[in-house]
């Protein structure tokens, strides 16, 4: 693999996102509260997040040029949501704000080793197939396209079946967890559920009964114990690395985002994986779902060890 500087002078991939921002409120406790319970939590921050936001963010850092397409709303966090971006190199020249509707929000509970999550989608809600198709200029021109299921079920629809007719690889994953058309599955160049989610996707109790049926092409992130497929020939588990876990918000976004810069430059899919996963476990060991987000320069030194 070429060190960040070797590759100074080539010509940056190009990730197109497609999806959500918000503001993350984030609580942290010792415990999650019972049904009707009242405890005492431990401390609240916000920070930027939301699924698309999150994962344009991570292929900024690990050196693609991201462009992100999305909405957000008319009120303060708007602001601090497209100045994030900015700050971290991501585009937002083609975002718009929705008048008369709030951007979005996650309220996260950190507890217990693990977090809960509730979304409000806001005008994430306005990213819509009209929206859509006044950008498909963008779409056309990336290397890879990344859009999750924040998103309005009809654009991810939309977004799938215009990258297939391109042939412009696109990553779907599959989150928060619903069901996908089986037209749409087929589009999809890459899915990256994880174990939930790819249940719901393939009405299974046990998804590792269908993988063999996509090969090389569902991609279950299975936490601390790596990342599932099947090759075509056999199942294969590509593990991920130990560290010490600080907040898990945001891992998965920063493995797609990662998933998705490795793709676009070429990578195959082991080596892919491979990138991945170590940018993941990077991202577990600070706060936030942004906090702990990689530079391409930290991941390469931990994949030489």
């Amino acid at each position: 693999m070429k060190t960040l500087s070797e590759r100074k002078g080539e010509k940056m991939v190009k990730v197109v996102v497609v999806g959500s921002s918000a503001i993350d409120l984030v609580v942290t406790s010792k415990k999650r509260p019972e049904q009707g319970e009242t405890i005492i939590g431990e401390s609240f921050k916000t920070v930027p997040g939301g699924k698309g936001a999150n994962q344009a963010v991570a292929a900024a850092r690990l050196g693609a040029e991201a462009v992100f397409l999305g909405c957000v709303g008319e009120d303060g966090f708007a602001q601090d949501i497209l100045a994030n971006l900015q700050a971290n190199q991501v585009c937002t020249k083609k975002v718009e704000e929705v008048n008369g509707i709030e951007s979005g929000t996650a309220h996260i509970t950190l507890a217990e080793g693990d977090n809960s999550i509730i979304v409000v989608k806001g005008a994430n809600d306005w990213i819509t197939p009209a929206y859509v198709q006044k950008h498909v200029d963008v779409l056309k021109k990336a290397d890879v396209v990344l859009i999750q299921q924040e998103n309005p079920e009809e654009t991810v629809d939309l977004v799938v079946d215009l990258c297939h007719s391109w042939n412009v690889p696109v990553i779907l994953n599959p989150a928060p967890a619903r069901k996908v058309k089986q037209e749409t599955i087929e589009k999809a160049t890459y899915l990256t559920p994880n174990e939930h989610e790819a249940n719901v996707l393939f009405d299974t109790t046990d998804y590792r009964d269908v993988l063999a049926q996509y090969p090389n092409k569902v991609i279950v992130t299975e936490g601390e114990a790596g990342v599932r497929y099947h090759d075509g020939e056999k199942e294969v588990v590509a593990l991920t690395h130990q560290v010490e876990v600080v907040d898990t918000t945001g891992a998965g976004d920063t493995f797609n985002g990662a998933f998705a810069v490795a793709l676009a430059e070429g990578k195959s899919l082991e080596e892919s994986l491979a990138f991945s996963n170590r940018a993941a476990s990077l991202s577990v060991t600070k706060f936030g779902a942004q906090g702990g987000m990689p530079t391409r320069d930290e991941v390469e030194r931990q994949m030489v060890k």
